[in-house]
């Protein structure tokens, strides 16, 4: 599912089952992202065996949830370090030119201080068994600790920190834009190794070897890929092995809860209200026709002219105390607004209160004109993962249409791509 700011991935088998997912963020490349995607959907279906074969171990019973949580972690870090050694090196390369004539020795050796600690420091940190995992995406994770590091080693070398910055920013993109390694087997067996050190002696750490080789040596042959989302266009697929984001979401909100009758999608650049039958089959739809307006974008937006991220949104505004009334949800007039509201003393979590029910508001809207709340009601998309939204929309279901059951999945932003993957299954299984 090529969406306009992640780009996810479903792998299924032939019975139905989920064994993976993967997301990354879109870039300017979406060929690029659907190969990071798939590949992280295949790491994930790959733990998911190794799940399996751990749960046939009587020595581990208990504590399979701790091994693959160590495991998880671990390959994640060699993941991090594999691509801070490519970020690196791409850096490096990129010392060249006349506007860096004489300085090269001395930006070369503040690169490669910078990721030292990056690598012998902060690596530990980011992966250490009582880490919190802060972002899915490399860019996230290497960018802010650069920048720290950076700036101090920069004031050292007596460079101006600028000339790193330009370093980062420019390799960055060319690092994103090539795939991790797929290199797999080892990077799991590495991993393993750093969990067994890490596990308490009490657990007999050499029965965990035969499980992981056997989930290691299954073959997955990927039989059919069904493309979806913003960017489906962009993939090399046949016109059969492309469907619209309204189909699969449909279908994925069907699969996730049967009883659905009525979905709300709010993605990146649109919203969509989807009716749906008990087959999952859609019967009638409506999108947001203009603009971006109550949309992720939008609150993108809206973090951006309040120098905040994105996922600090819905936290602040659950501290309101009231709601602001925001009279325009337009993206070229929200940074105005909100700066008018600042200015008269209003507090930012009020403000943002408001406009999260703006934007449930022009939700409901979009779901009245496609034909109302009934039966089972589903919200999927990333505003699902916004509590204040979520308590928003809630508010408004109850005030339109009385007591409806909600549902909202942990894995919702993954729906467009679990439809997709039902689309697949299905091909297959008729031919």
């Amino acid at each position: 599912d090529l969406g306009s700011t992640t780009t996810k991935a479903v792998v299924m088998d032939d019975k139905g089952q989920v064994l993976g997912r993967g997301i990354t963020n879109s870039r300017s490349n979406y060929d690029t992202a659907a190969r990071v995607s798939k590949l992280e959907a295949f790491i994930d279906a790959r733990l998911s065996l190794i799940r399996r074969e751990l749960e046939k171990v009587p020595a581990v019973a208990g504590r399979v949830d701790e091994i693959l949580a160590g495991l998880t972690r671990n390959f994640r870090r060699e993941q991090f370090v594999e691509q801070l050694g490519d970020l690196e090196q791409t850096c490096i390369a990129n010392v060249e030119g006349p506007r860096f004539a004489g300085k090269e020795k001395v930006i070369i050796g503040a690169l490669t201080e910078v990721f030292r600690r990056l690598r012998e420091e902060e690596a530990d940190k980011l992966f250490a068994p009582t880490a919190q995992r802060k972002s899915d995406f490399f860019r996230d994770l290497a960018g802010s600790r650069f920048m720290q590091i950076g700036e101090e080693v920069a004031r050292d070398a007596g460079i101006p920190f600028d000339t790193l910055l330009h370093m980062y920013d420019k390799s960055i993109i060319e690092v994103e834009n090539r795939p991790p390694s797929a290199d797999m087997n080892r990077k799991f067996r590495t991993a393993m190794e750093r969990v067994r050190g890490e596990m308490s002696s009490a657990l007999d750490t050499a029965a965990l070897g035969a499980p992981i080789d056997a989930a290691l040596e299954v073959d997955m042959v990927e039989r059919y890929v069904v493309g979806t989302g913003y960017g489906r266009v962009r993939l090399p697929f046949p016109k059969e092995h492309i469907r619209s984001e309204i189909l699969c979401h449909g279908l994925g909100a069907h699969l996730m809860y049967p009883k659905t009758r009525t979905v709300l999608d709010i993605g990146g650049q649109d919203t969509k209200g989807i009716q749906i039958d008990e087959k999952g089959i859609v019967v009638n739809f409506q999108m947001n026709d203009r603009c971006a307006a109550g949309t992720g974008r939008y609150l993108g937006y809206v973090a951006d002219e309040m120098n905040m991220g994105l996922h600090e949104l819905g936290p602040l505004a659950m501290k309101a105390t009231k709601s602001i009334r925001i009279n325009s949800t337009c993206t070229v007039f929200a940074g105005a607004e909100l700066r008018d509201r600042l200015a008269l003393g209003d507090k930012r979590e009020d403000i943002l209160a408001g406009l999260h029910r703006a934007i449930m508001l022009r939700a409901m809207s979009i779901i009245s004109r496609s034909g109302g709340i009934t039966d089972e009601f589903t919200f999927t998309g990333g505003v699902a993962k916004n509590e204040a939204a979520v308590k928003e929309l809630r508010q408004l279901v109850k005030e339109n249409y009385g007591e409806v059951k909600i549902n909202i999945d942990p894995d919702s932003i993954y729906t467009g791509a679990l439809g997709a993957s039902e689309f697949a299954r299905r091909a297959v299984v008729e031919a």
